[in-house]
């Protein structure tokens, strides 16, 4: 008969945690069992298991059959939930979800920075399906199945490609495409150079160019391909674009080669309506996936900044000008920089756009690289905004650490250079806990409000936000 066990929690992957009764020799030193994850197991349930790995401090394993099933597990509504990579929790209710997510942020900042915010705020949350517009999928050519063409998502912890004809996070759409994407491929004389496509969902920047409703939605496909692809294959994929209503754009080397396919014309923005913004990007840009939590994220974030008209505002790792440019709109003065140089200057040309060049400005420069100095050499800025990749900010908070030391010191330089309030938005709780620290214990500041933001749903991924306010010196 198979092993049992009472599961006791979750881990960030939504694996099941439980323990194992101790040995003889744990108990003989005083230890407990070996811990044990468990994928698609849930806290309170009592499984049987399997195991799939054995290490010195851990196994892991896999559910077999759920004796009791816990009152927040539910159907999956995905047929390939299991092995496509892509989602890890559509069998947790999404409220337990949200809690479990919120759980890990205030846990990290409780063990990594020993520091608890003022206030948890309310998580912010929104549509759970067809909500994700930005997306890379893979593509092989399985030859074992009759010549399938695999177009999507790697099955977890794989370099397989999961054999899926459908995907309930993406618009409907788009889900509907991945069976016509297959047999595209299938045609086209290069299947097995055609490494992968990325998706971008959108809204025309000019609404005449796809239909007269305004903000209806255009699907730009970028084909990265390895081999030129010859006039018939061209001729299959003008047929496609037209077929089923999708812009086309090729990539034949690096990001910089991407350029339109079919049609020659037409430009893809998203908008910003609380704040007037019409935000252009071309396929290949770094854009939130979840175009409605962004609009809450911005106007969330801009709302935390407290922002006053006479205000100057630091924008760092501002990407093509997402919240920047909403901030021009409320403050005196706002200066975005950015480490790579085609999004810095993809953000030029939306203040361009926006008419807000006049008092949104942009530079590059590597973020990764800053110290004490280089945060002086931007001004005096009363209020930064923060959004790192999940690096963090390690770099930019010891930097005001070092600045706050000379504060300390009397230099009145480095005092006019720490902003009074830090909006930080993260997509690594662990690397904005470490962060945190840093702010609070050596920069001076205080925390006074964390709270998480549910962008990705059903996955691991947690989005969160943290509000830094200076102490007051003596």
């Amino acid at each position: 008969m198979p092993d049992s066990v009472w599961v006791e929690s979750l881990d960030l992957e939504a694996q099941g945690i439980a323990r194992l009764p101790a040995n003889e020799n744990e108990i003989s030193e005083g230890r407990s069992g070996k811990v044990l994850f468990i994928k698609g197991a849930l806290p309170t349930e009592l499984v049987s298991y399997v195991v799939t790995r054995e290490r010195a401090r851990f196994n892991t394993a896999k559910v077999l059959k759920i004796f009791k099933p816990a009152v927040f597990r539910i159907e999956p509504k995905c047929k390939v939930f299991g092995i496509c990579g892509g989602c890890s929790m559509q069998h947790l209710d999404i409220r337990a979800q949200i809690a479990m997510k919120q759980r890990v942020l205030e846990d990290d900042l409780k063990h990594i920075s020993k520091i608890h915010p003022q206030e948890i705020m309310r998580p912010i949350s929104g549509p759970t399906w067809e909500y994700r517009h930005r997306a890379r999928f893979s593509v092989v050519n399985r030859s074992i199945k009759k010549g399938t063409v695999l177009v999507g998502f790697h099955e977890g912890k794989s370099g397989y490609v999961a054999d899926m004809i459908a995907c309930e996070i993406l618009p409907l759409h788009v889900s509907k495409l991945l069976p016509h994407l297959r047999n595209l491929l299938m045609a086209v004389s290069i299947p097995d150079f055609i490494p992968q496509i990325e998706l971008a969902v959108g809204e025309a920047e000019d609404p005449r160019s796809v239909d007269p409703q305004k903000n209806a939605p255009v699907t730009a496909l970028v084909f990265r391909h390895l081999k030129t692809f010859n006039s018939a294959d061209k001729a299959l994929l003008i047929e496609f674009a037209e077929q089923h209503r999708v812009w086309i754009w090729l990539q034949p080397k690096g990001i910089d080669s991407v350029e339109p396919f079919y049609p020659k014309t037409g430009k893809l923005c998203y908008r910003l309506p609380e704040f007037e913004i019409e935000m252009p990007f071309e396929p290949a840009d770094f854009i939130q996936v979840n175009h409605l939590m962004n609009r809450a994220l911005v106007s969330k974030a801009i709302q935390l900044m407290a922002v006053e008209r006479e205000d100057r505002v630091l924008d760092l790792f501002c990407g093509i000008g997402n919240f920047s440019l909403p901030l021009a709109r409320v403050a005196q003065f706002v200066l975005g920089i950015e480490g790579l140089a085609n999004l810095t200057s993809r953000a030029r040309i939306n203040a361009e756009h926006n008419r807000l060049a006049y008092k949104a400005h942009f530079q590059q420069s590597d973020l990764f690289l800053a110290d004490a100095a280089m945060v002086k050499s931007w001004g005096s800025f009363q209020k930064w905004l923060i959004d790192p990749p999940r690096e963090g900010a390690m770099e930019l908070s010891q930097a005001l650490a070092n600045l706050h030391a000379e504060c300390l010191k009397g230099d009145y330089s480095a005092k006019e250079c720490l902003p009074k309030r830090i909006v930080y938005v993260s997509c690594n709780p662990k690397t904005l806990a470490r962060d945190v620290e840093i702010l609070c214990k050596h920069a001076g500041y205080e925390l006074q409000s964390a709270g998480i933001v549910n962008m990705f749903p059903h996955t691991s991924h947690v989005e969160s936000i943290a509000v830094f306010e200076r102490l007051v010196q003596k």
